[in-house]
């Protein structure tokens, strides 16, 4: 489907199908409906009717639409059976692309266009990148190419030079805030604050619920509190990438709270992080943001998050009581 806020960018791409190059990026803010454009495109540009929109009841459409279409190949990184969390950094690999790239060697098994979509392409890790580049370089005929990146700058340069890029737009607050009160939403103003106004996030309450535990927990912290909640967090195999989004977000308000600013990420916790902001110094939130970002090259390491979580709370401890540290 195409999200109200991207039928303008549909328009203006499906008024030029015929003129696409063979490799397009999409890029924007994760959570906004670029994958669905990019679906969306690829079924068009495999529709036998050959239209701006898929027509929806050719041969190739129902193929599609039942996930079986022999000219489309999806690279995606692949969740391990039975888990909705993983600590293990999910990559799409070099043995996957050169699959893929053995197949658009062949011809066309119904005839017409191949489609490759790679979703997010920042997954790929860089054996698998480079093979993808040497086949942009030189692709073979009736061939397109779509990248979805929620964060292109982690894209190599020379993909990025070998696309076309198409910026998809966020929702404004109006139009995301309306989406969700018609899929009946709850908490929905402070979800959407936490996913940075992006209305398409996976609804997680358990994460939620532990989430706003840990708010109150920041508020005011107690060294009890915060052996409780490393433990149960990582009782949950969550990876702690997920607590470093959460803490982080929360340390950027405090420093807006110490600006007097109102907070982007928990504004329904702005009295206690007010509260945080008067008694903290902006000098000392700097150096517990440059000692939280040591540890994410590790926030999907297989390891036991208990002892990072317990390390970083007693951190903030010392940083909400106006310690000094040695690090």
């Amino acid at each position: 489907m195409i999200y109200p806020w991207h039928q303008s960018a549909w328009h203006d791409l499906s008024a030029n199908l015929g003129r696409l190059p063979h490799a397009l990026l999409l890029s924007g803010k994760a959570g906004i409906g670029k994958a669905a454009f990019a679906r969306r495109l690829a079924q068009t540009l495999l529709c036998e009717n050959g239209g701006r929109e898929a027509c929806g009841t050719c041969p190739s459409c129902h193929l599609y639409q039942q996930n079986g279409h022999p000219d489309f190949y999806l690279l995606t990184p692949e969740m391990p059976e039975g888990e909705s969390e993983t600590r293990k950094l999910l990559q799409i690999k070099i043995s996957e692309v050169r699959a893929v790239i053995e197949k658009i060697q062949l011809t066309a098994v119904r005839g017409g266009r191949r489609v490759v979509l790679v979703e997010p392409a920042e997954s790929m890790n860089i054996q698998a990148a480079n093979a993808l580049l040497k086949v942009l370089e030189e692709p073979p005929a009736g061939v397109h190419f779509i990248l979805v990146s929620h964060a292109r700058d982690k894209l190599l340069p020379t993909i990025k030079s070998r696309c076309r890029e198409n910026l998809l737009p966020a929702p404004d607050h109006a139009e995301a805030a309306a989406y969700l009160a018609e899929n009946g939403i709850q908490n929905a103003e402070a979800l959407l604050a936490f996913h940075s106004g992006a209305p398409l996030f996976e609804a997680q309450p358990e994460q939620d619920a532990l989430r706003e535990r840990l708010a109150e927990l920041l508020a005011a912290p107690r060294l009890l509190g915060i052996l409780d909640f490393a433990a149960d967090f990582d009782k949950k195999k969550w990876p702690l990438a997920l607590f470093l989004d959460w803490l982080q977000k929360w340390l950027v308000d405090v420093g807006l709270a110490q600006q007097q600013l109102p907070a982007l990420y928990y504004p329904h916790h702005q009295t206690a992080l007010a509260g945080v902001g008067r008694r903290t110094a902006a000098a000392a939130l700097f150096d517990l943001n440059r000692r939280i970002s040591r540890l994410h090259p590790y926030g999907r390491h297989t390891l036991s998050a208990k002892m990072q979580l317990e390390y970083l709370l007693t951190e903030y401890l010392s940083f909400w009581q106006n310690k000094s540290s040695c690090n």
